[in-house]
């Protein structure tokens, strides 16, 4: 089984005191322990999200460790990762992240410990980095189009109710068909894809919304509010 979890936004970096999303990933792969992986390279491996990581899942039932490119914890960086039961990417420049990802052969590696089993999540740039395309402001003070991973179908826009823009530049985009249909994803939204197909839509926020966006439509997904008992 392949499994992807796209976030909008959420998380430990986030939400600090909103458990819900992260909950939700470690509990998707069926093990009472763990091991998952932390990819900060979008933030330039930002020391304090690196802490910021290990101060929640440092309290969970789970075995955290993370990966820096920029000081590498060892050689062999594709024994570290395939020895993973989740790899947990954080946001920042989804172009800079790509980019330093290929040059390391990470995408490569990525694609084969989703193909072992290994589940893959994240927030912001780690959920459009899944797609064929994402909008990203890696470019700096304004909004494009960018070719991701293309482990999923279609492309992702998230913060879509937290940053004032993201919204009609993505649907902008759409239309002209400058960018695939794809989703846009409030902050707190995540869609849980299995074999490349979305199963579920979860929100660690009771009013976050989710949307399919064609170039017709904005269709509204069902999403499970995980506050609920």
């Amino acid at each position: 089984m392949k499994q992807i979890i796209a976030m909008g936004g959420g998380g430990f970096s986030m939400e600090p005191e909103n458990l819900l999303l992260d909950e939700y990933v470690l509990a998707q792969v069926g093990k009472t322990n763990p091991k998952i992986c932390f990819l900060p390279t979008a933030s330039g491996d930002a020391q304090g999200y690196i802490e910021r990581f290990y101060s929640f899942f440092g309290k969970k039932s789970c075995e955290p460790t993370h990966l820096s490119l920029f000081s590498p914890p060892s050689e062999d960086l594709r024994k570290l990762l395939l020895s993973q039961d989740i790899i947990y990417v954080g946001g920042g420049s989804t172009k800079n992240m790509l980019i330093l990802w290929r040059a390391w052969g990470i995408d490569e590696i990525l694609k084969e410990a989703l193909d072992k089993g290994v589940l893959l999540a994240g927030l912001s740039a780690g959920a459009i980095c899944w797609f064929e395309e994402g909008l990203t402001d890696s470019y700096g003070d304004h909004l494009e189009p960018l070719a991701g991973l293309g482990f999923l179908s279609g492309s992702c826009c998230p913060h879509y109710d937290g940053e004032k823009e993201r919204r009609p530049s993505y649907t902008g985009y759409v239309e002209e068909g400058a960018i695939l249909p794809g989703y846009g994803l409030y902050d707190g939204v995540a869609v849980h894809f299995v074999d490349g197909k979305p199963m579920k839509v979860v929100s660690s926020r009771e009013a976050s919304k989710g949307f399919f966006v064609t170039q017709k439509e904005e269709k509204p997904l069902e999403i499970e509010y995980l506050g609920y008992e």
